[in-house]
C-alpha cells in the first residue's frame, strides 16, 4: 500500500518546499505520513465543514493548498472551533498535508493553472524566484502573458466572472482608463496586491489578484492600472487540478487508493448588491 510519505516525496519533486516563502507553513500539518492512505481529499481550504466531509468520506489524507497552522495554537481547549478541528483530525487518524506558496511558484503549479484558465499565451512569470533547487530551471510567482484578443475594461470584466465562476468581483480602474484596450495581462493566484508594480513592470495592461486593500488601490489607480479582483477563492483550481496531477502519479506508480475532490464550498464571502 502507499503511504502518505510516497506521496510527499513525490510531490515534493513537483514543488519543493524550499521555493515557499520564508513565513509560510508547508508540508505535514496534522498527522502520521507514515500510515497507508486508502482514500485520499483534495482541497482548497481545511475548514470543519471540510472536516466533517472527509470523516463522512471515510478520508485518511487531506491534501490542501491553504495550511491549517499558520499560527501555533496556544492552548488544545476544543471549546475553541479550530482547536476542535485538529481534534477532530486526530481522532480519526486523519493526516493532512498543504502545499501553499512553493505550489504558487512552481513551474505548472497554481499560477500556471490560473494563466492556462485564462488561455494566456507567450507566458512568463511575474515575481521572478530564482531556480527550482531539484531541476535548476527559472521558477517565479504569478504569470503574465497575452490575451488571444484584446477586449474592452468592461469585455475583461465580464471574462473573468465567467472564467472564474463568480458571482461578483471587484473592478480598480482609473477613469480616464475606461476605454482602454486590455490585451496584456498580469495573474497571481491569492493575494498579490504587493506585487503590482510587477505587473507594470511588465507592461501589463490589467492585473488581476485578491484580497486588495484600500490604500493599494488608490496606488493602482494612479498608476493606470486596471485590476480584477475576484477574490482570494479562485484558488479554488487546486482541488481539482492537485486530483488531476496525483491520479496522474497513481498511474506512473501502480499506487491504489481513491482521489476525491472536496465539494464544500469555503468562500467566506456574500457578494451583496443593490
Amino acid at each position: 500500500m502507499t503511504t502518505g510519505t510516497e506521496l510527499i516525496n513525490r510531490f515534493e519533486k513537483f514543488a519543493n518546499p524550499r521555493l515557499a516563502e520564508k513565513w509560510d507553513h508547508v508540508g505535514l500539518q496534522v498527522g502520521n505520513p507514515d500510515q497507508p492512505i486508502n482514500r485520499l481529499m483534495t482541497t482548497l481550504d481545511v475548514r470543519p465543514e471540510t472536516v466533517d466531509e472527509a470523516i463522512q468520506k471515510k478520508v485518511d489524507f487531506i491534501f490542501a493548498h491553504h495550511p491549517i497552522m499558520f499560527h501555533p495554537a496556544k492552548d488544545l481547549d476544543t471549546r475553541n472551533p479550530q482547536n476542535k478541528m485538529y481534534a477532530k483530525l486526530l481522532a480519526n487518524n486523519i493526516t493532512v498535508y498543504a502545499a501553499h506558496t512553493n505550489l504558487d511558484t512552481a513551474n505548472g503549479g497554481m499560477n500556471d493553472w490560473l494563466a492556462d484558465k485564462l488561455h494566456l499565451r507567450k507566458t512568463s512569470s511575474l515575481v521572478p524566484a530564482g531556480n527550482d533547487p531539484l531541476s535548476n530551471e527559472p521558477v517565479g510567482m504569478g504569470r503574465v502573458g497575452e490575451l488571444e484578443n484584446g477586449m474592452s475594461v468592461q469585455e475583461f470584466t465580464d471574462y473573468c466572472m465567467n472564467t472564474f465562476q463568480v458571482k461578483g468581483l471587484r473592478l480598480i480602474v482609473n477613469p480616464l482608463d475606461k476605454d482602454k484596450k486590455i490585451n496584456r495581462v498580469a495573474v497571481l493566484g491569492g493575494s498579490g496586491q504587493e506585487f503590482y508594480q510587477q505587473a507594470i513592470e511588465n507592461g501589463a495592461d490589467a492585473y488581476i489578484t485578491g484580497d486588495v486593500s484600500y490604500h493599494f488601490a488608490h496606488d493602482m489607480i494612479a498608476n493606470h492600472l486596471v485590476v480584477v479582483d475576484p477574490g482570494h477563492h479562485i484558488e479554488v483550481i487546486a482541488a481539482h487540478k492537485l486530483a488531476k496531477l496525483i491520479s496522474q502519479w497513481q498511474k506512473e506508480n501502480n499506487w491504489q487508493f481513491t482521489v476525491m475532490e472536496s465539494h464544500v464550498n469555503t468562500e467566506p464571502f456574500t457578494f451583496m448588491v443593490k
